[in-house]
């Protein structure tokens, strides 16, 4: 009589998790920006046994041009052990990879060969347009009752964004998730509170104000997205709407706590139109309802405008660009990527009103180019964006391209693309791995980052 045992890299409890294996590859998103070439998948050497460690083994290419790879993610993860929608024979063995600018989505199986991944499908446009009701997928998470997409744009590329549901075993399209969106526009994360039935959704702005870079005035019109949107998880309907201003552009990465009975998270405001900083908030539960809290303001540094790019000439500073965020494991540490200046910096969030500042590392920048051990003192450029965790908490990885369009506003002398990894300490702090320093080849850059077995941006539980 055969046995099915659940997917070992499925733990269901984020503490479980942190006693995981060591990861010993990585996937990178990888993308042309001129659109000349097909993107990537790249498979990255983690290992630190290894004798190939630090190093590109591999480059699955996409099968067209022009997708721009962003940011993708597991077909089945730990969410498939809750016992509200459990599937716990299912496999974490697929990659669901859209292209933010194509909307085709591609789907690789890792299990034959991790190292070599194969494209077993593609969803084509206009079938995601057709049967979604969305264009531009962004977000993509595992969840109980299958793979949750995140869309910027509907079917014609305009308002409303939202979120659709994909099977985790056939990756056919079930369709729209909203059953009513409320006053829900603009689209950008989603993640949830499994062990508080609520989906949090955040906010960019539609794909015309994005893919040929920012535009400047709809950015200082405080146009761009400042809301974050809470939903039942179950019935599918908005509840609440917290606006933080429209001085607040960009509300973008959501990071709930990985422990079900807590309900909170953080979000990121990239930019604030009143000073150029930009600013970290803890979403709570208060009561019957949802409340933010400004909990971390990093201000704008000072600069020679000889040394900004055009669009920053005027203001005299460089603004931290705080891009991304990512939560460890056990809900202690919070790492802020700021893209500008070319910080990571690492907080104690234990308690997530009051946190504490416990390391730093600087490392590209608009201004400083800081370089890397590795690199022998040359200069580089770009910044800490897309930042992974793995599931111990002790190494953090990180690559420093955004959006192709946009990384020419900021970078106008072109992103030269490098993933870098950290060393974190159990009780704070973080220093560069000086072996670890992976330069991408010319025509690509690097985007998000996914660790084999899982990561902390990649897996939900609903067990503490």
């Amino acid at each position: 009589m055969a046995t099915w045992t659940p997917d070992p890299t499925f733990y269901p409890s984020p503490r479980m998790a942190m006693k995981a294996p060591h990861e010993t590859i990585a996937y990178v998103a990888s993308f042309d920006p001129s659109r000349q070439v097909p993107d990537a998948i790249a498979v990255i050497d983690v290992d630190p046994e290894s004798a190939s460690y630090s190093k590109l083994l591999n480059n699955v290419a996409m099968p067209n041009a022009g997708d721009e790879l962003h940011h993708f993610g597991w077909n089945a993860c730990s969410s498939c052990l809750c016992p509200n929608a459990p599937h716990p024979h299912a496999e974490r063995r697929y990659l669901v990879v859209p292209g933010l600018r194509s909307s085709r989505i591609h789907i690789l199986d890792t299990k034959a060969d991790p190292r070599n991944p194969k494209i077993v499908r593609v969803l084509e446009p206009a079938e995601v347009a057709e049967k979604a009701g969305y264009t531009r997928p962004h977000t993509v998470h595992c969840g109980p009752e299958g793979i949750y997409v995140a869309a910027l744009g509907n079917a014609e590329g305009e308002a409303p964004g939202g979120i659709f549901l994909m099977d985790h075993e056939t990756f056919d399209i079930r369709g729209q998730w909203e059953i009513d969106r409320g006053p829900q526009q603009l689209s950008y994360d989603a993640w949830w509170h499994l062990g508080h039935d609520t989906l949090v959704t955040s906010e960019w702005g539609l794909p015309a104000t994005f893919e040929n870079g920012l535009v400047p005035e709809i950015l200082l019109g405080g146009k761009y997205g400042h809301k974050l949107h809470f939903w039942d998880l179950h019935t599918r309907k908005h509840k609440q709407e917290i606006d933080f201003g429209a001085e607040n552009q960009l509300v973008f990465e959501l990071r709930p706590a990985h422990d079900p009975t807590k309900a909170y998270g953080f979000v990121n405001s990239v930019i604030s139109l009143n000073d150029l900083s930009a600013s970290i908030w803890t979403w709570y539960r208060d009561g019957d309802a949802w409340s933010v809290k400004k909990i971390i303001e990093i201000p704008a540094e000072p600069a020679n405008p000889d040394l900004l790019p055009p669009m920053l000439k005027g203001f005299g500073a460089v603004p931290p660009l705080v891009t991304d965020i990512d939560l460890s494991m056990d809900d202690r540490f919070l790492y802020v990527a700021c893209w500008g200046t070319g910080d990571l910096r690492q907080y104690d969030v234990s308690d997530p009103f009051s946190p504490i500042l416990t390391g730093t590392v600087r490392i590209g920048g608009i201004v400083s180019r800081e370089s890397h051990p590795k690199a022998a003192g040359r200069n580089l450029n770009g910044g800490p964006q897309m930042v992974e965790v793995s599931r111990d908490g002790r190494r953090v990885y990180f690559t420093n391209s955004l959006y192709g369009a946009i990384d020419e506003q900021f970078y106008p002398d072109g992103i030269k693309g490098w993933m870098v990894k950290l060393d974190a300490s159990p009780e704070g702090g973080i220093e560069f791995d000086p072996r670890f320093l992976v330069e991408w080849p010319s025509t690509h850059r690097p985007h998000q980052v996914r660790l084999e077995g899982g990561d902390c941006s990649s897996d939900s539980y609903c067990y503490p």
